[in-house]
């Protein structure tokens, strides 16, 4: 566990599943790291509402699925009446799929999916994993938000002929939290920007129906990265689960490469490794996008596209879930402006726009 990690207690964690196996297999987990502890388990969110009350977690895992009140209708009752860092819990299934993502809309901190049984080795990296993100959950109290009501944004006006977009790339990373951001970032662009490249780490089964809710929403056309196509304007192109996503060229074209060579900084997709080959091709024809998330993974390669040409934002700490990307981004000096995530589309669309001086640059 890093440094940064490490919370000043223990942090309590209550665990709500309708599976008697699971509540044992995370209770377990939970018990076998020294800084964390399962203060109870919950069958149902019904029970879970005297528990939250009398044990005072700092931490929810929740199901998704439940008899008696799904987790998403409870997590909707408790981020209005108790705002409080919460984990999803989905099976890996389609519809597991996109209640876990409407989970983060209305306020989760995260998600992940239910443990493979019977490898040992799938529970034992399993168990770092929920271990991690519970950690980070910890320290992103506060940070979450209570579900938006009347939130529609309105799309910026089209870039016209004001930009050659054929030649010009947004290239975007994102981690915990990013999900929100990256639907706050692009909701908001007209239908002629730039191709978009995303590397977002998300498990397998989750990045085809995150595409396809964004797709529903934006104005743009959003879908899930399939390798060796033509990256179009008005088109975001996101690494799936299994990939990395890397741009290439091919003539005049940007076109999208997939590779399942291993982890870069402890990810497939890795935020590292799109970026780099950013640099590499399309250099100051860039702008770079470093959205919320946890850990380093980006910050080199996106001082790489800084060093190449490139213009590059991060996202403020006040708007992020975890501001340790952003954070290593600008430590590292990758990054021209810090931005709102409410203002990101504005000002990449002006960025491209203007093209030219270098705004007001991070010293």
């Amino acid at each position: 566990m890093s440094a940064s990690a490490m919370p000043s207690k223990k942090i309590s964690v209550l665990i709500i599943d309708d599976s008697a196996l699971i509540r044992a297999i995370l209770t377990q987990i939970i018990n076998s790291h020294s800084d964390m502890y399962a203060v109870g388990a919950a069958t149902n969110p019904l029970q879970a509402r005297d528990m939250i009350k009398n044990l005072n977690p700092d931490v929810l895992t929740l199901d998704v699925e439940m008899p008696e009140m799904d987790g998403l209708t409870f997590l909707d009752k408790l981020m209005r009446l108790r705002p409080m860092p919460v984990l999803m819990i989905s099976s890996l299934t389609e519809r597991g799929s996109e209640a876990a993502l409407r989970s983060l809309e209305l306020g989760a901190v995260d998600f992940l999916p239910k443990p493979k049984m019977g490898i040992t080795e799938s529970l034992n990296e399993y168990a770092d994993i929920i271990a991690e993100k519970i950690r980070i959950a910890y320290q992103a109290r506060g940070k979450f938000s209570k579900p938006k009501t009347g939130s529609a944004r309105e799309s910026l006006p089209a870039l016209g002929t004001q930009v050659r977009i054929n030649e010009k790339i947004i290239a975007v990373g994102a981690s915990t939290g990013g999900t929100e951001a990256i639907k706050e970032f692009l909701i908001r662009l007209p239908a002629d920007v730039p191709g978009i490249v995303i590397a977002q780490h998300m498990p397998e089964a989750f990045t085809k129906s995150f595409a396809a809710r964004l797709d529903s929403l934006c104005k743009i056309t959003v879908k899930e990265a399939v390798g060796n196509e033509r990256i179009l304007p008005g088109h975001a192109y996101i690494a799936p689960g299994h990939s990395h996503l890397m741009l290439k060229r091919s003539g005049a074209n940007y076109m999208t490469e997939l590779s399942q060579l291993p982890p870069v900084n402890h990810h497939r997709p890795s935020v590292e490794v799109l970026f780099r080959s950013v640099a590499k091709n399309a250099g100051k024809n860039v702008i770079g996008v470093m959205l919320t998330g946890m850990g380093k993974d980006g910050a080199v390669g996106m001082l790489e596209m800084r060093q190449a040409g490139a213009y590059n934002f991060a996202q403020d700490e006040a708007t992020c879930v975890v501001f340790g990307m952003p954070r290593e981004a600008i430590a590292v000096g990758a990054v021209d402006e810090i931005v709102p995530i409410q203002e990101m589309a504005q000002k990449v669309l002006q960025r491209l726009i203007t093209n030219g001086g270098m705004g007001n640059r991070v010293k």
